[in-house]
């Protein structure tokens, strides 16, 4: 029986899973935990990821591994493969003001969408780099490489770091294409984006080579975590590898519930959408992966629960028992300010407070059916684009909450399935690494998540119309 290994480095922590590669089956897994922030040392990841390993038992049996990672987060190289400086990951806003100079140098928003598929924001890698450019020129001036997340495991598990060779950098097209220097409809680099944003000559840099989907990247060095050649897959954005876990495909929409609110789809042909509220991602198939996220997902239930003092299953039962749309209490989820809508310094408010409805059980209804409003918008962005839905998934932490379960087909207004709950994004990066070791022209046909349980109710277009009334309600940053 052929073992392969799949990884998840995300904000929060490292997943490892082994599972068998003909039929999927889960063998073991393990995970670590990453520091709490919106920059990290690379090296957390990689001591995390080692910690994960052993948590898994070793993968000492293994053919081949591949690596899913958190998108977007600019790890910038020197001449000597050493990390400049902390990473700064997809959830850190500083660089929103660079995002605008970027947006008009290049002619406007919509230049952008039909450039690299997407408008750039404070998320992507383009607008950290003019960050750089602008805030640390001394660290831009020595930028040699630029990588991502999973590119940077990558490297490290093939054997290289600092002193390492440069030139054995690899992606995948799923996470180059949330660079803004990368196109989807090319299938290639835009250096002249990248030179936009550091405000130099961008043709020495070295970007990771873009490896084709179900090849193999590379193999392993002398880690001490797996086997010396053990195949290496081209990996993938977080995104792209639970859509490849959940088995979906043309029509399946997941809106996935964690540290971000993501609403992805499956599509046969890239969008461009000069509003900037779908950003044209490719998969890790060889199709496209509109999506929109928001910042705010999951973690509007921590403070909501935080605020009541309750834990998560008590936030549940309160929100279950007010009824909907809370007696016109209405919660703007922007904790964090916000990446779609594109509001970077925004405040989180609460809207239509009454002594009526001042009460725990609609604090705790608001909350959930305002984190949701947020993701039906992003639904609605996915359907104007002509992204076709027909079957809509929850996942991530967030869809475990009875409350978000039940209350999520009204506000949506379609019927939702639950998936078993599992580890999409390193199955996903598990059954790309089956895919490689196989050789085949399509990944294997693994047994695709099971919906344990469909979820339906009328919809509640009364709730997402109050939101709309005050969603741009909110107040900035001081």
């Amino acid at each position: 029986m052929a073992l392969v290994a799949g990884v998840d480095s995300s904000t929060q922590s490292c997943k490892v899973v082994v599972r068998d590669a003909e039929t999927g089956a889960l063998v073991r897994s393990g995970r670590a935990s990453h520091p709490d922030g919106t920059e990290i040392d690379p090296r957390h990841w990689w001591d995390a990821l080692q910690t994960a390993v052993r948590d898994a038992g070793g993968l000492d049996d293994v053919s081949a591994v591949a690596v899913g990672g958190q998108q977007h987060g600019l790890v910038a190289l020197d001449a000597d493969g050493e990390v400049i400086r902390d990473a700064l990951l997809w959830n850190d806003t500083r660089s929103a003001p660079s995002a605008d100079d970027l947006i008009a140098e290049l002619g406007g928003p919509q230049a952008w969408a039909d450039a690299i598929g997407s408008v750039p924001v404070a998320s992507l890698t383009v607008t950290k780099l003019r960050w750089l450019r602008d805030h640390e020129p001394d660290a831009a001036a020595r930028v040699a490489a630029v990588a991502l997340p999973h590119d940077w495991l990558t490297w490290r598990l093939a054997g290289h770091g600092p002193g390492g060779d440069l030139s054995a950098l690899t992606t995948d097209r799923s996470d180059a294409s949330g660079t803004g220097y990368w196109s989807p409809f090319t299938e290639d680099y835009r250096r002249d984006l990248l030179a936009l944003a550091l405000g130099r000559d961008a043709d020495g840099i070295v970007l990771p080579r873009v490896v084709a989907p179900g090849s193999v990247a590379g193999v392993a060095g002398e880690t001490g975590l797996v086997p010396a050649g053990t195949r290496l897959g081209p990996g993938a954005g977080d995104n792209a590898a639970a859509a490849l876990g959940l088995g979906m495909v043309a029509g399946d929409v997941a809106i996935s519930i964690g540290t971000s609110g993501v609403v992805s789809a499956i599509s046969a042909t890239p969008t461009a959408d000069g509003s900037g509220l779908v950003t044209g991602f490719a998969d890790a198939t060889g199709a496209y992966l509109p999506l929109a996220c928001t910042l705010n997902a999951s973690r509007v239930l921590d403070a909501a629960a935080r605020m009541l003092g309750v834990d998560h299953a008590g936030l549940s039962a309160l929100a279950l028992s007010a009824p909907a749309g809370a007696d016109g209490l209405v919660l703007v989820p922007y904790l964090e300010g916000e990446r779609t809508p594109n509001k970077p310094d925004a405040t989180g408010a609460l809207h239509g407070m009454r002594l009526a409805n001042t009460t725990p059980a609609h604090l705790a209804r608001a909350a959930v059916e305002g984190m949701l409003c947020a993701l039906a918008d992003g639904l609605d962005a996915l359907r104007a684009q002509g992204v076709p839905v027909e079957r809509v998934r929850l996942i991530g932490g967030g869809a475990q909450s009875e409350a978000v379960r039940r209350i999520a087909p009204a506000v949506l207004g379609t019927a939702v399935g639950v998936p078993t709950p599992g580890e999409y994004v390193a199955d996903g990066a598990a059954r790309q690494a089956a895919w490689v070791l196989g050789g085949g022209a399509e990944p294997p046909m693994w047994t695709a998540a099971a919906e344990s349980t469909t979820y339906e109710a009328d919809p509640t277009p009364d709730v997402r119309a109050r939101y709309a009334d005050v969603r741009d309600l909110t107040a900035t940053r001081p």
